[in-house]
């Protein structure tokens, strides 16, 4: 990833250097606060010595360091998982319909999770002459950790272990919830986007005739002017909140709304909020 654009790198490669040391040649300047060590890459972005993008990672990996798992995890009522008695064809639609890779394995509620399905585990059951699917002999020891752990331990965690999921407990050792890497990882880098990458700078990309996906951040008057309708703006910003409201709830992916004439489907969305739109017209 090229976090610099050629306009945006410095002439010379002395010159972020040279500022550096310039800037903390006098001992008053340095930054005794996070804040004020954030003033200072501000400086350094508006200075041209990089670009939005690598302030944005540098201000998140200070952030990561004061988030805790709280505050970032899918909560338990969110979660989409997979019973411990559950048959293959039970398992199947789950796997299709939320497009995940890894299914908490539940006992006899939600507070109970006793392990982890991988859904690419699923495969050696469609093979000729595969065995009898037998839930228990491909679930996966879960990862569990507290609600208090602060995030950049956690990364460092996910980073050791090679683990993508952790079950998030509470004082009671219940399942409060869940934690991917993902999830931490966007507290840095900001949202990842999937198949649905769009050019930089657009917001609206034409499938067919009928069929576009739309940025859920994207302007409610920017929208009206594409599609030419005349969504009010005046209690939300973005079609995506448009959308919320509509819905009553966040969304899993999938859901769909009409409004006024057009077809609203939630094809990437987070525990807090929509990221992806597909609106078809007509």
């Amino acid at each position: 990833m090229n976090m610099m654009s050629n306009e945006d790198q410095p002439q010379s490669g002395s010159l972020t250097g040279r500022w550096w040391e310039n800037w903390f040649s006098d001992s008053s300047s340095e930054p005794q606060t996070k804040e004020q060590l954030v003033d200072l890459l501000r400086q350094a972005k508006n200075r041209a010595l990089f670009n939005t993008d690598a302030l944005a990672m540098m201000e998140g990996v200070l952030q990561v360091s004061d988030l805790r798992v709280r505050d970032i995890m899918i909560p338990r009522a969110n979660m989409i998982v997979v019973n411990k008695d559950d048959d293959l064809q039970d398992i199947l639609p789950i796997v299709v319909e939320s497009a995940h890779s890894r299914f908490p394995v539940i006992g006899d509620d939600k507070a109970e999770v006793v392990g982890t399905l991988l859904a690419k585990d699923l495969l050696q059951y469609f093979c000729e002459g595969a065995e009898k699917f037998k839930l228990r002999e491909i679930v996966r020891s879960a990862v569990f950790v507290p609600e208090s752990k602060p995030l950049d331990v956690l990364l460092k965690e996910f980073r050791v272990s090679r683990n993508h999921m952790a079950i998030v407990v509470d004082e009671y050792g219940a399942a409060a919830g869940l934690v991917t890497i993902e999830d931490v990882l966007e507290q840095i880098v900001g949202e990842i986007e999937d198949e649905y990458d769009f050019d930089e700078g657009a917001f609206i990309m034409r499938r067919d005739e009928r069929t576009f996906t739309v940025k859920a951040h994207t302007i409610i008057g920017e929208f009206n002017e594409y599609f030419n309708t005349d969504f009010a703006d005046d209690s939300y910003d973005t079609i995506g909140g448009l959308v919320l409201n509509a819905l009553g709830h966040v969304p899993e992916r999938g859901e769909t709304v009409e409004i006024n004439g057009l077809h609203f489907k939630v094809i990437a969305a987070s525990h807090r909020k929509i990221r992806l739109l597909q609106v078809k017209t007509g």
